[in-house]
C-alpha cells in the first residue's frame, strides 16, 4: 500500500550548457544576417552594360555604396521593356519594393565618375549619383566581443582543468580544493578481499578482526565499561602486508570504510591539509560506525620541530595538529576508527604514538616458513603448477622474502615458465625466478676476458670452500660465475632462520665473506676490485659488532645505537675521539684476523680449490653435489632428522583432531 501512495517521480530534463552556448551563437549569427540590410539580390552586370542603359535613359539613379559597388535604379518606363523584363531583381519575405534592379562592382571611383558624367553631358541625361556608406552594426559589435570571448573561454576551461573536473560536486570547483580525498567503501562497493586472502600474520589479524567485532558488536565490550580503541598503527617492513590488512578490513567490516594516503593531505596552498582533516573526519561522523584507514601516515605524522628550515607555519604540521585534535580532541566521541600504516614508525610524533590516539601498534615481521608456505599457496591458487610442486621446499628457499617478494616469485616464475613454451610451471621455473629476483637478470653475453674469468672462479669457488669448512657458516645451494644484475658471479646460500645470533657465527659468515678475496691472494698473490661488495658487507658487520652489539671485550657492554633515530639530526658523536680510534682498531682487528683465518683455509685445502675452480670453470655452474664429491661431507652437518611415517600419521591425526575442535 505504501507503494501505491507514492507519487512517480518526474524526472526533470537535465540543462546541458553547451545548449546554452549553441542559442546565443545563432543569436548572434542571426542579427548579423539580418541586421545586414535587405536579402534581395540585384542582378549582375558590367559596367559597358550600364553605361548603355545610361545612354538610352533607362537610369533612375545610380548609387555608390562605399566607394566600390554601383547599384543601378530603373525608370518605371524601363522597367517594361523586353531587356529588362526578365531580369527583375530577386525578392522573398523582406523586401520593400524599390530594390536595384542591377549591381557590379568598378575599379577607381574617379574614373568612373568621370564616365558617367560624359555620357550624362552628351546624352543630356538627369541620372541622379547618390554615395551611400553601408555599415553592419551588429558585425562590429561582434568582432569588437570577440577577444573578449575567447579570453573568458580559455579562463574557464584553465579553471575547470586546475580544479580537477567539469562537472559539479567534490572536486569539481576550485572552491572545494579543501575537501577530503579518501575513496569510501561500503556496502555498495563491492571488495572482495576477505581475511582468507591474507596468508600469515597471524597475531596481526587477530588484532584487526577484533577491531572489526568492535564495529559490529559494540555493545559486547562497552557493557563491561571498555572503550572501543580510538586508533590502530601497522608497522612493518615494505612487502609485509599492511596495505592488504586494510584491505581486508574493508572488506570484512560491513560498515563505511574511507581510504587515502598521507600524501593526499598535503597540498601547495596553505591550510588545505588541516581542512581535509576535518572534512575526512566531519564524514566519518556522518557514517559512524567507521574506519578511516591513512597509508603512508608518515607523510604527516613525522615529529615536530625536527626541520629547521621549514619556517614557522609549516603546513605538514598544521595538517598534524589538526589530526592530534580530531583523534583525540574535546569532541571525539564517536564510533571512528582510525587504521594508519607506515614503515618508518621511528620518525612519527610522540603525540600521535600515545595511548588514546593510536591504542595499538601492531607490528608485522617478514613471515617465517610456516607462514611463507601460507602465502606462497595463496599465490600459487591462480597458477597451472606442477602437481608434484612442494611448497615446502619453495618456502625454504625463500629466507628473508617478504609477502611482496613471494608474489613476484610466483609472477616472474609463471613468466619463465611460459617464455618456455611450458603448459605448467614447474619447480626449475620457480628456482629461476628465486634467483632472477635475488641476483638479477643474467647476462650470458657479456663480454670477459679469459684471465677475469679465471679470476672470478676462484674468487667463488673460494666462498664456497671457506664456508664448507666452517661450522656456523651458512650452507651452500649453488655457485655460478654467469654475470647477473651488477655482479660477475655469485654464490648462494641458504642461512638459518635464528633469532639470537652469537660471536662464532657472526665471525664465522664474516670469515666465508672473505673467502672470496682470500682465494685471490692464495692463487694469484694479487687481489682486485671484485671484492667490493663483500668488504662492505663484512665492515658492517664487524661494526655492529663493536658499537651496537656489545660483542667486543676492549669496548666493553656498550652500545652507541639509538632506536629512536634522533642521532640522525646531530652533528656529533656519542662518543670521544679516544673511543673512536679504538672502535676503529677493533673493527680492524676483527676483519683482519678473519682474512687471514680464511687464507689458513685455502692454503690447507688449496688443490681442493683449484678442482673445484676448474669444475666451475667448465660447468659455470655447480651445485652443493659437487663439492660434496670434492670435499667429502661436511662435519658439521646436522643428523638426519626426517620423521617416519608413522609418526608423519600421528602428527597428521593429531592436527586434524585440533582442527575440528577449534572449530
Amino acid at each position: 500500500m505504501a507503494n501505491e501512495n507514492k507519487k512517480p517521480e518526474i524526472k526533470k530534463p537535465k540543462i546541458n550548457s553547451y545548449w546554452i552556448y549553441a542559442v546565443v551563437i545563432l543569436i548572434f549569427l542571426g542579427l548579423n544576417i539580418f541586421g545586414g540590410g535587405s536579402w534581395s539580390q540585384p542582378n549582375k552586370t558590367t559596367q559597358s552594360e550600364f553605361e548603355t542603359f545610361l545612354k538610352n535613359g533607362d537610369v533612375e539613379k545610380v548609387e555608390i555604396v562605399n566607394r566600390k559597388i554601383a547599384k543601378v535604379f530603373l525608370t518605371p518606363e524601363a522597367k517594361e521593356k523586353e531587356v529588362h523584363a526578365n531580369k527583375k531583381p530577386k525578392s522573398d519575405l523582406f523586401s520593400t519594393g524599390n530594390e536595384p534592379s542591377y549591381q557590379f562592382e568598378f575599379g577607381d571611383l574617379q574614373n568612373f565618375e568621370n564616365s558617367i558624367n560624359k555620357v550624362k553631358s552628351e546624352n543630356n541625361i538627369n541620372t541622379k549619383v547618390i554615395y551611400e556608406t553601408d555599415n553592419n552594426v551588429m558585425s562590429e559589435i561582434l568582432i569588437s566581443l570577440l577577444p573578449f570571448v575567447i579570453i573568458i573561454g580559455i579562463w574557464i576551461f584553465i579553471m575547470r582543468r586546475m580544479s580537477g573536473g567539469a562537472g559539479g560536486g567534490p572536486g569539481g570547483q576550485i572552491f572545494n580544493i579543501g575537501k577530503s580525498k579518501a575513496k569510501l567503501f561500503d556496502q555498495k562497493t563491492d571488495v572482495k578481499t576477505s581475511f582468507k586472502d591474507v596468508a600469515g600474520l597471524e597475531g596481526a589479524k587477530e588484532e584487526v578482526q577484533e577491531i572489526v567485532d568492535f564495529l559490529k558488536k559494540p555493545e559486547k565490550y562497552t557493557a563491561l565499561g571498555g572503550k572501543i580503541p580510538k586508533g590502530a598503527l601497522l608497522v612493518g617492513l615494505p612487502g609485509t602486508g599492511k596495505t592488504l590488512l586494510a584491505k581486508a578490513v574493508a572488506g570484512e567490516a560491513h560498515v563505511p570504510f574511507f581510504s587515502l594516503s598521507g600524501s593526499d593531505f598535503v597540498e601547495m596552498f596553505v591550510g588545505v591539509g588541516a581542512s581535509r582533516v576535518r572534512d575526512l573526519f566531519k564524514q566519518a561522523k556522518e557514517k559512524s560506525p567507521s574506519i578511516i584507514f591513512i597509508d603512508e601516515i608518515d607523510a604527516i605524522g613525522r615529529a615536530r620541530g625536527k626541520n629547521a628550515m621549514s619556517g614557522s607555519n609549516d603546513e605538514r604540521e598544521n595538517t598534524l595538529n589538526q589530526l592530534l585534535t580530531e583523534m583525540d580532541g574535546f569532541g571525539s566521541d564517536s564510533n571512528v576508527i582510525v587504521l594508519a600504516a607506515t614503515n618508518r614508525a621511528d620518525v612519527l610524533d610522540k603525540a600521535l604514538m600515545r595511548a588514546g590516539r593510536f591504542d595499538r601498534q601492531i607490528y608485522i615481521d617478514l613471515p617465517d616458513v610456516r607462514e611463507r608456505k601460507e602465502i606462497f599457496e595463496v599465490h600459487l591458487r591462480p597458477l597451472k603448477v606442477d602437481k608434484k610442486l612442494d611448497t615446502d621446499f619453495l618456502s625454504k628457499q625463500t629466507p628473508g622474502f617478504s609477502g611482496a617478494d613471494i608474489a613476484n616469485v610466483c609472477n616472474e616464475a609463471a613468466l619463465i615458465a611460459a617464455r618456455g613454451g611450458k603448459k605448467e610451471v614447474e619447480k626449475q621455473d620457480f628456482l629461476d625466478a628465486v634467483d632472477r629476483i635475488v641476483g638479477g637478470l643474467e647476462k650470458k653475453n657479456k663480454i670477459i676476458t679469459p684471465s677475469e674469468k679465471k679470476s672470478i672462479a676462484f674468487h667463488e669457488a673460494g666462498h664456497a670452500t671457506v664456508s664448507w669448512m666452517l661450522e656456523h657458516a651458512a650452507p651452500l645451494v649453488k655457485v655460478t660465475i654467469v654475470p647477473r644484475g651488477k655482479s660477475l658471479g655469485a654464490a648462494w646460500y641458504l642461512p638459518e632462520e635464528r633469532q639470537l645470533v652469537k660471536p662464532d657465527q657472526m665471525l664465522d659468515e664474516m670469515c666465508a665473506t672473505l673467502g672470496g678475496r682470500a682465494a685471490e691472494k692464495v692463487i694469484f698473490d694479487e687481489i682486485s676490485t671484485g671484492a667490493l661488495n663483500d668488504l662492505e658487507k663484512v665492515t658492517k658487520q664487524a661494526r655492529a659488532m663493536v658499537t651496537i652489539y656489545g660483542l667486543n671485550d676492549k669496548i666493553g657492554n656498550l652500545t652507541y645505537y639509538d632506536s629512536s633515530g634522533q642521532n640522525e639530526y646531530g652533528f656529533t658523536k656519542p662518543y670521544s675521539e679516544k673511543t673512536a680510534e679504538l672502535i676503529d682498531e677493533e673493527i680492524s682487528k676483527l676483519i683482519e684476523f678473519q682474512y687471514q683465518r680464511a687464507i689458513k683455509i685455502l692454503e690447507d685445502n688449496k688443490d681442493k680449490l683449484t678442482e673445484l675452480a676448474t669444475v666451475l670453470l667448465d660447468k659455470e655452474v655447480i651445485f652443493k653435489d659437487n663439492l660434496q664429491k670434492i670435499f667429502g661431507n661436511r662435519p658439521f652437518d646436522k643428523p638426519d632428522e626426517t620423521p617416519s611415517e608413522e609418526i608423519k600419521e600421528v602428527i597428521a591425526t593429531e592436527t586434524e583432531t585440533l582442527k575440528s575442535n577449534k572449530e
